[in-house]
């Protein structure tokens, strides 16, 4: 994937797992929060990948 795609699919997990979470607070239901924790972070680094992916691309533009 590139750059832009892993931030993208990065953001789009991030905010789902939130509202995971969320329905899991309001059902009071561990297994919910805990898939959305999970979700969440796992959108974190896919965006952090991309961003990492960015970074060395705009140093090898530069070289």
């Amino acid at each position: 994937m590139g750059s832009v795609s892993d931030k993208v699919s990065g953001k789009v997990n991030e905010m789902v797992g939130k509202a995971k979470q969320g329905v899991g607070d309001a059902l009071d239901n561990r297994e919910m929060q805990a898939e959305g924790a999970v979700q969440e972070a796992k959108g974190d680094a896919q965006q952090a990948k991309g961003e990492a992916k960015e970074a060395v691309k705009n140093v090898i533009d530069k070289a």
